[in-house]
Parts: structure tokens; sequence; C-alpha cells
């Protein structure tokens, strides 16, 4: 591939025992199953005219992103863990799991699965957010008035926690794995961005750490977070959760812009530091793939390419067709 055109920006997340990567115009998922088949799930990308729109009005547009990536994620990780849950049990097991799910009116029944993504998004949200305001407030919330100091020992407490649950998560064999496939998902794509043939070999050799990647969007949250919560006083612990519930689309609105600001002066060798904080916090959310697990991601990848280009050129044949004139009346 030339290096004289930049290539498309490609993003992907970690599954358990796979990557799913995103297209323009197809999401893939690609699980390795316990007999080493690899199998996949291909989600055509039908984005609404007005989600468009929305992405392209800046501070929303990360909102909208956010919401979107949950929504669609949901069903490649449902899928990436059925297929899990499928190879651990005898038919006979899954085949009854599978019936007593089915009789069930759960939560993914009633909402769908793309909801139940977005509830759990914005719960988590929420938790992250304000588990902080309490432990600050019980700590430190009566030895001083300065509420900016309050808000920066939020933001430390904040950080602190989200270490140690990485870290403590992360020494579970499963999320281990599943951390594999992510520094895997992001090897495949910095390798694909400097033109190198994607071959197992090849792609093991670029780092696990990359500027465009969500951990990178949690840790600038955090500072975001800090730097305008600041900007806010309140007199009681009830006003200062509101505000906190208030601001949230704020800072992840301004947390999206400057991340792809931050992406866009990677190469400047000063600004480049920006991004540092988020490839730090990534040491801790990847860890070093094997061999055959970068062969799912670059199967993944590949897959994704491959129907994205077909459904690219359908949608151009469609546009032709459809836009043809009429014959020339003399």
């Amino acid at each position: 591939m030339s290096k004289q055109s930049a290539p498309p920006s490609y993003g992907g997340q970690a599954v358990i025992e796979g990557v799913m990567f995103g297209g323009k115009n197809v999401n893939v998922t690609a699980v390795r199953r316990k007999d080493g088949e690899i199998t996949f799930l291909e989600v055509p990308r039908q984005d609404k005219s007005w989600v468009k729109t929305l992405r392209r009005i800046p501070l929303l547009r990360g909102i909208i992103s956010l919401i979107d990536s949950s929504a669609k994620g949901s069903k490649h990780l449902n899928y990436a863990a059925d297929a899990y849950s499928e190879d651990q049990m005898s038919p006979e097991e899954y085949a009854e799991q599978k019936q007593k799910e089915e009789s069930k009116m759960s939560l993914s029944m009633m909402l769908g699965v793309a909801v139940v993504g977005i509830l759990s998004l914005i719960v988590g949200k929420l938790v992250f957010t304000l588990v902080p305001v309490f432990v600050e407030s019980l700590l430190f919330g009566r030895a001083f008035d300065n509420h900016a100091l309050h808000t920066l020992l939020e933001g430390v407490i904040k950080i602190v926690l989200l270490l140690i649950y990485l870290w403590a998560i992360s020494q579970t064999p499963m999320i281990k794995r599943l951390f594999q496939y992510h520094g895997a998902e992001h090897k495949v794509i910095t390798a694909y961005e400097h033109g190198e043939e994607l071959t197992p070999e090849n792609v093991q050799k670029y780092s696990r750490l990359h500027y465009r990647c969500g951990s990178s969007f949690i840790i600038l949250t955090v500072i975001i977070g800090v730097i305008i919560y600041a900007l806010f006083s309140w007199d009681s612990l009830t006003e200062r959760i509101i505000q906190r519930i208030v601001l949230l689309p704020v800072v992840i609105g301004v947390s999206f812009e400057f991340l792809k600001f931050t992406n866009s002066l990677r190469e400047v060798p000063v600004l480049r530091y920006l991004g540092y904080p988020g490839l730090w916090l990534q040491l801790l959310t990847t860890k070093e793939p094997t061999l055959d697990q970068i062969e799912v991601s670059i199967a993944s990848f590949n897959r994704m390419r491959e129907l994205d280009a077909a459904l690219e050129q359908q949608h151009v044949h469609s546009a032709v067709t459809t836009s043809s004139p009429g014959p020339v009346k003399g």
C-alpha cells in the first residue's frame, strides 16, 4: 500500500476471544472458537440521516459517537460471549441454557440489546462520576473550603480508583486475554497505517498502544472534568452531585474534541505529548498478544475491509443507477 495517501481511520474493540472492527459500511467481529476455527459476525452499518448530521456537530458528536458505539458494540459483545459459552458447554447443556434464556422475559428481550448497552454505558458513567464525589466528601469534606482543591482531589481519587479497578480485573485470566486481544487490535491498526503487509509476524513488531484508543478518552474525561468542575462552586453535597450529572455531557463532549485535537498533533514533536496520559493508561488496558490472537485480529480487519469495499461498490452502483438520465426526447 502506498504511503503517499493517508489510509482511512479504522477503530475497533476487543471481545471475548476476538476482535471487532468497524468500517464505513459494516462492523465485523471475528472470534476464535474452541476447535481453532475463526467465525464471524457481520453487521452492516445503517446510520440514520439525523445521526450522521449530529456526528458533524462539535461537542455533540462526542456524545452521539459514544452512545452509538455502545449500542452497536453490545451486539458484537453478546455474539462473542454466546460463542464462548457454547464452547465451554456440551451441546445438551448449551441447548438447555438457550432454552432457559429464551423462556425468560429478560431486560434485553424487553428493551433490545442496543438499549441495554446504552443503559449500561449511562449507569457506568454515573457510577464512575459520583463515587469519587462521595469518597472525597467523606475524606476531605470538612477539611477546607476551597472548591477547586476539592475538585482536584476528586479527580485524583477517580484516577486512583480507575487504576486499582483496571489492575484488579487484569489479574483474572479472562480479562487478561481480553486485554491481549485489545493489544492485537491496536497492533493491526498501526501496522495498516504504516503500510505493512498484515501477517502475524509483521504485526507483532508494532506497539500495542494507540493514540485513538478509548482508554485515552477515559483518562481525558477525568482531566477535563477536573477543569470544568472547578469552574463551579456548590453549597452542599446534593448540589455538587447534581452539578456532576448535569455537566457530564459537557465533559464528554469537550473530552472528545480534545482527543481529536491531540490525535491531529501526534506527529508534532512537542505537542504529541498531550496524548501521553492515554497511552500510559493503555499499559493497563492492553497486554502483549500472541501470534494466534493477532491472526484473529487480522482476520476480522481483512473481512471488514473486504465487505466494506463491496458495500461501497454497491452504494456507488446504486447511486449511478438512480441518477441515470432518462431517454432523450426529440
